[in-house]
């Protein structure tokens, strides 16, 4: 390799991974505990106003709704909602609204 493609291939190494710092840097994943036992993990992107939740092993995108207070997003059997002190319910497929905390 030459000294002309080595520094090509540094500059474009930097330029990639200050991409992923900066994408990873505005990208929110929490992960929560439920008092029924349920767990789950949602992820929260900066181009996208839908939060995408892993529960009960699968996939599930959540469209933000309107709510009073907080946050609510909801979709695929599944309800969300953050307040703003980072408390949430969650409700989902034939349980009832169960109050989660972040661990």
């Amino acid at each position: 390799m030459t000294w002309a493609r080595a520094i090509v291939f540094a500059a474009t190494m930097t330029a990639v991974e200050l991409f992923l710092a900066r994408v990873s840097a505005q990208t929110t994943f929490q992960s929560y505990r439920c008092g029924d036992g349920t767990q789950f993990i949602v992820a929260f992107y900066p181009s996208d106003s839908r939060a995408h939740m892993q529960i009960d092993g699968r996939e599930v995108t959540l469209a933000r709704r309107l709510a009073i207070s907080g946050t609510r997003y909801s979709g695929g059997g599944v309800s969300l909602q953050l307040t703003r002190v980072g408390a949430a319910r969650i409700k989902h497929v034939k349980r009832p609204l169960t109050a989660c905390e972040p661990i």
